[in-house]
């Protein structure tokens, strides 16, 4: 079950950095904020829950890495981030180093 407040964890934390690039248009300011600061909460929560059954630096990491990586491809799909293929190769570097400390566990 941590694993998977770990993954729900890792998924919210993609949503307050997209709250935050919504609160750049005053047209979305307070519902991008409200969105990042809610978001920012639940993540804590799921990461908390997942820290009960692993270890903190492969909890941090994995957290880290999922919102990373989806905050990358959010930018690139949704908000018109640059895309070049040693970026795609710099996230692919990230999902590594997330399951090798996950398999080294």
């Amino acid at each position: 079950m941590s694993w998977i407040y770990l993954v729900v964890a890792g998924i919210l934390e993609i949503g307050w950095p997209v709250g935050l690039k919504l609160a750049q248009s005053p047209a979305t300011r307070w519902q991008g904020i409200a969105m990042a600061v809610l978001l920012m909460a639940a993540s804590g929560v799921f990461l908390w829950l997942a820290q009960r059954q692993i270890p903190i630096g492969t909890a941090y990491a994995v957290w880290t890495g999922i919102g990373a990586s989806g905050t990358f491809l959010v930018g690139v799909l949704f908000f018109g981030d640059p895309s070049s293929l040693m970026r795609y190769l710099g996230v692919l570097l990230i999902i590594a180093g997330v399951v090798t400390l996950k398999l080294a566990h």
